[in-house]
């Protein structure tokens, strides 16, 4: 161990390590294949077809969900709403988090607490106000509801996250385009942005996982179904008639896929930005 140390070189994990990293994996992605697999069975092939891989598999399921289904309402929906969620936080957020990373206020540490500890309250302590709010004002059951509620819950979060990361960019660069006439605005703009583009992509998928994984506001804010969300309208498969497993795993797995391709696009961003924005606070 001292000897690693004082090389700078870490020791290489053991057996057991890795083999726990093996059976912690198998652990999470286990439930996905057994979905992949019952998403490929008909009806009756899900009650009687217990093996991984389906004797007969069909693409049935698939069909009815992409083409018999409200599920691509729903995914246009989930699309909608996180994506304009996500947009209106990182305004947000990015112009608090800048202040309070590069400017020295009076209560600034007081305003920082207090905007963090708004994002600790649970959700449901507030729910009820929040549909009576919705009701009165007349955003009840509409995009424009949803993505304010949603872009409030997230401004703490991503305003502190973003708060580090700006931390983490020298002030050198700045300071020279002030000197060179530029105001505070175009500085953060054309100056620290584009630094800061890691910590953003890290940012953005947080917001945009968080709308699109809440069920609670999304099932409270919204009672039209040509407006719900898709983490809503996959319950439509539970009904007191019983579980159509076939088609929910086929829907589960479709509504999976956006988001594995946008952690695959923004790996190394997300990774360059979560890892430089934990460095300060």
């Amino acid at each position: 161990m001292a000897e690693s140390i004082r090389t700078g070189r870490r020791k290489p994990a053991g057996p057991l390590a890795y083999a726990a990293l093996v059976a912690a994996s198998l652990f999470a992605v286990g439930p996905l294949l057994w979905a992949l697999s019952t998403s490929f069975k008909s009806p009756d092939a899900v009650l009687t077809d217990t093996s991984w891989i389906p004797s007969a598999p069909t693409l049935e399921n698939y069909t009815i969900v992409l083409f018999e289904s409200q599920v691509p309402r729903y995914l246009f929906n989930s699309v909608v709403v996180a994506g304009a969620t996500v947009l209106a936080t990182l305004v947000l957020a990015t112009l608090g988090a800048y202040a309070t990373a590069r400017f020295r206020f009076r209560g600034r540490g007081a305003s920082l607490f207090f905007i963090l500890m708004t994002s600790m309250i649970p959700g449901i302590a507030i729910l009820v106000p929040l549909y009576f709010l919705a009701v009165e004002v007349g955003v009840y059951d509409s995009y424009l509801g949803l993505i304010v509620v949603y872009t409030a819950w997230q401004v703490p979060t991503v305003l502190w996250m973003l708060r580090g990361f700006f931390q983490t960019i020298p002030t050198s660069l700045e300071e020279a385009g002030r000197i060179d006439g530029a105001s505070d605005l175009r500085v953060m703009v054309q100056l620290v942005l584009p630094l800061a583009k890691p910590g953003l992509a890290a940012a953005a998928v947080i917001a945009f996982v968080y709308v699109w994984n809440d069920y609670l506001i999304a099932a409270t804010m919204v009672s039209s179904d040509d407006k719900r969300l898709v983490s809503v309208g996959l319950y439509n498969y539970l009904s007191q008639y019983g579980i159509e497993w076939g088609q929910l795993t086929a829907a589960v797995l479709v509504t999976i896929v956006p988001m594995v391709v946008l952690f695959v696009l923004m790996e190394k961003r997300l990774v360059a930005g979560l890892s430089a924005g934990a460095t300060k606070g």
